[in-house]
């Protein structure tokens, strides 16, 4: 399970080095891939394969089931690990995700978030000024 925020840097490479606490985790193999909100997504090789097959069942008739198969599956790569802990991101992701040298880590259970610092920051602002309505559209769903 990934929770937390984490603070990173990209070397000059584009290596990222994870957290030592999900280096087990990530170790086996992983995906790398455009996320929403022009971040990317990390996911455990299993996690992936369940995601990648639900996306590849949606019906292709409908634009909008396309489009996000794209976005995702074609914007995947497969990662692992060096025995530093460090992945490389592909250079395509890193112009997508605008990552510079400063980079967070947010784990969302099932996968990381890999963020520009900057952008993050304005995110979780943004979201935070809007946690009551975000609150109150939950409860409307149970939750």
């Amino acid at each position: 399970m990934f929770i937390g925020e984490y603070q990173h840097t990209l070397d000059e490479k584009g290596r990222l080095a994870l957290p030592a606490k999900y280096r087990a985790d990530l170790s086996s193999g992983a995906v790398v891939t455009r996320g929403l909100d022009r971040c990317l997504f990390l996911y455990p090789r299993n996690e992936w394969e369940k995601l990648a097959s639900r996306l590849a069942a949606l019906p292709i008739a409908q634009s909008n089931t396309r489009a996000i198969a794209r976005l995702m599956l074609a914007g995947a790569m497969d990662v692992t690990p060096d025995k530093m802990g460090r992945m490389l991101i592909p250079e395509y992701l890193r112009e997508y995700a605008s990552l510079e040298r400063s980079v967070v880590l947010s784990g969302l259970y099932n996968r990381l978030e890999i963020w520009n610092a900057g952008e993050w920051e304005k995110y979780k602002q943004a979201t935070e000024a809007q946690s009551a309505d975000i609150a109150e559209k939950l409860g409307e769903l149970g939750l």
